[in-house]
């Protein structure tokens, strides 16, 4: 959706909105077809100046002019009034010419008004001061030229100066209200943009929460499928009670695989608050469960929890540390298959939390691993977001460290 769906949100609309009878003619000059408001408006515009006409033909025969001049009285009125329904295409020309005839035909002057009235609404402030200045002479001289026999004529000028004051500022006030309701709906409209964007953009970043979380759960488990599955393939002649834990390894991984698919995915329709008690989410106290289900996966993994009580670790921050060692973990059994990794955590409040994940180079050579980087890379911006920070990089002997602070507020 844009501006040009709403014509009279456009500079030219603003400059020249539409008048109490409808739309403005076209930028070509060619008038909109006519609605049924239009119609209306401009037939209740023609009587009206047609009935001040009769108004002045009446005064003007009872001051004793001649049967010629009423009745060309008459019929100036009378086309006056006519060219009222031409005032969308040339409301200036029309303003003006209607009123230096009303100097000489008075019979014109309801049709002068309802022009200059249109004009306002219609122009800016230029061509509706200018016009208006020339209707005040011409609202002047009318009595000179043309006097009532019945008033004076300071009272005539006076009367005429006022209507002409009158029909101006009504019409700008048209005018000025038009423009306030179009700077509102330009407004609302631009405020329903920024909703949708701003819902747009906060479903795509739930779907990157989501796909990080996915990573972090299924990376893990997914592995440990793989290294069993692989010592199934490679050792089909392995004792019937090894086989039956790897079996049993590799059925209880692919079940808290698709459990913790089925919770993460049940976010999503989980109602309330996001950090609440219905979320499953790891902590600091869980790392030594994942510690223990890395060993019974045949890692050899030394853990230093150098952390008091890891209860009163902020939740945020013990899933962060959580998902980082996972991560570390997880690279470790793909990339070093064998190799004794060390998973340190310390700190205190106050001092923060630092999560490091340490494992040496792999003892032999290992095959083509499957996996983008894309899980450092999202731990790094989750660090970041929480207001730590991560460093991960190749160790002077070859092997691979993965280190994190995290804010820890006392």
């Amino acid at each position: 959706m844009t501006r040009t769906d709403y014509p009279w949100l456009l500079p030219s609309a603003m400059a020249e909105p539409d008048g109490p009878d409808g739309p403005d003619p076209t930028p070509a000059g060619k008038p909109p077809r006519r609605t049924v408001r239009d119609w209306v408006v401009d037939t209740l515009a023609f009587l009206a100046a047609a009935g001040v006409g009769v108004l002045a033909a009446e005064a003007a025969q009872q001051a004793g002019n001649a049967e010629a001049v009423v009745v060309a009285d008459q019929l100036v009125g009378a086309a006056a009034c006519c060219a009222l329904w031409v005032r969308r295409r040339f409301p200036t020309g029309l303003a003006v010419v209607l009123l230096v005839v009303a100097v000489v035909a008075p019979v014109a002057s309801g049709a002068a008004m309802v022009a200059l009235f249109s004009l306002a609404v219609h122009r800016p402030f230029r061509p509706v001061a200018l016009v208006g200045a020339l209707a005040v002479v011409t609202t002047v001289a009318q009595p000179a030229v043309r006097p009532d026999p019945t008033t004076s004529y300071l009272v005539s000028a006076v009367a005429g100066v006022v209507l002409v004051l009158l029909m101006v500022g009504w019409g700008m006030l048209v005018r000025a209200r038009r423009q306030l309701v179009a700077a509102l709906r330009e407004r609302a409209h631009r405020a329903e943009t920024e909703a949708e964007l701003r819902a747009e953009q906060a479903q795509r970043l739930a779907r990157e929460a989501i796909a990080r979380e996915m990573h972090d759960v299924l990376a893990h488990r997914l592995t440990l499928l793989s290294v069993h599955a692989g010592a199934l393939e490679f050792r089909p002649d392995a004792p019937p009670a090894e086989v039956a834990r790897a079996a049993g390894v590799i059925r209880d991984s692919a079940h808290e695989a698709l459990q913790d698919l089925r919770e993460i995915i049940g976010v999503l329709r989980a109602p309330g608050d996001t950090d609440g008690p219905d979320r499953p989410q790891p902590t600091l106290v869980t790392l030594d469960a994942l510690v223990d289900e890395s060993r019974q996966a045949g890692m050899a993994v030394v853990f230093d929890n150098a952390v008091a009580d890891p209860a009163t670790v902020p939740a945020a921050t013990g899933r962060t540390a959580y998902r980082i060692a996972q991560e570390g973990l997880t690279n470790a059994r793909k990339h070093a298959p064998g190799a004794e990794v060390t998973v340190a955590v310390r700190g205190g409040p106050g001092d923060g939390l630092g999560v490091e994940v340490v494992n040496p180079p792999p003892a032999g050579p290992v095959g083509a691993v499957p996996g983008s980087g894309q899980g450092l890379i999202g731990l790094t911006e989750r660090a970041t977001l929480a207001g730590g920070r991560l460093e991960h990089g190749v160790t002077r002997d070859g092997g691979f460290r993965v280190a994190a602070w995290l804010p820890w507020p006392s």
